[in-house]
């Protein structure tokens, strides 16, 4: 299969531009980039992609075995790149997304001019034995994904408010919880086990690509701590906190957050 097809890839902005590769998180698809793709697409080629199983992609790409870990959805961020055949890429990773950027510039850093972490964590889970704050502890975590399990419309109703935060915006919420509300329920709940029990805190070291590391100034889902986890992991990587609340910067302040990716991305060019 096609993987533009399989990815429902969509390029646009500056042909022969340095390219940014967008990677959208759990429960969402590359519509949520859509406030910043018009800034961006000044200077660069931009890339948009669905992961198998969100938004447009392909479903029957989708498999239970490939996708159970994070392993499967690196292993289609190369292929994209090598189809694609654009040259080194920034690869820009929202949430989960980032960590994704980390597994696949450690296993083929010659792809990559740089990524960008936009609100990441490596390890949602608290390890007080090592005084790693994740933002949850491992209950809380088990609750949650007992509460996705039992009613997976309910859960997307409740949960995505708070993944946005934004209370005054409450259209944000809306956009959201519909966009988890679209997604297949099984499909869902394979990738939130992925996304919320994986742990990469030992892969950080291994980047050795220029990196952002880019945090939300309050967000329930990536709290400041584990932004500044992220960076003090990756040598020489650059962290800038946003002004932006919640874990979704692209959709409450994509003009911030697009300047924070042009601006990295501008340098390695």
């Amino acid at each position: 299969m096609s993987v533009r097809r399989r990815n429902r890839v969509q390029v646009s902005g500056r042909a022969g531009a340095p390219v940014l590769v967008l990677a959208h998180g759990f429960g969402c698809d590359q519509h949520l980039w859509r406030l910043v793709v018009p800034t961006l697409e000044r200077d660069f080629t931009v890339v948009l992609f669905d992961h198998v199983g969100a938004g447009g992609s392909d479903l029957s790409a989708w498999s239970r075995e490939r996708y159970s870990t994070l392993d499967g959805y690196v292993d289609d961020v190369l292929e994209l790149c090598r189809e694609l055949d654009l040259g080194p890429v920034t690869f820009v990773g929202h949430s989960v997304s980032a960590m994704m950027g980390v597994l696949a510039a450690v296993r083929e850093p010659a792809l990559f001019r740089g990524l960008v972490l936009l609100a990441p964590s490596p390890c949602f889970i608290d390890d007080p034995a090592t005084g790693y704050r994740g933002g949850f502890s491992a209950e809380d975590i088990d609750e949650l994904l007992e509460s996705l399990d039992s009613n997976y419309l309910g859960w997307s109703g409740a949960m995505a408010p708070v993944v946005m935060g934004n209370p005054d915006r409450p259209e944000l919420g809306e956009e959201l919880t519909a966009r988890f509300c679209a997604t297949d329920p099984v499909i869902a709940r394979v990738f939130a086990r992925v996304t919320f029990l994986s742990d990469n805190r030992d892969d950080l070291a291994g980047v050795t690509v220029p990196t952002l590391v880019a945090q939300c100034s309050d967000d329930a889902i990536a709290p400041p701590e584990v932004g500044d986890f992220v960076h003090a992991r990756i040598k020489d990587s650059r962290l800038v906190t946003l002004t932006a609340t919640g874990h979704c910067p692209q959709l409450s302040a994509p003009e911030e957050t697009a300047e924070a990716i042009g601006a990295f991305a501008g340098t390695l060019a």
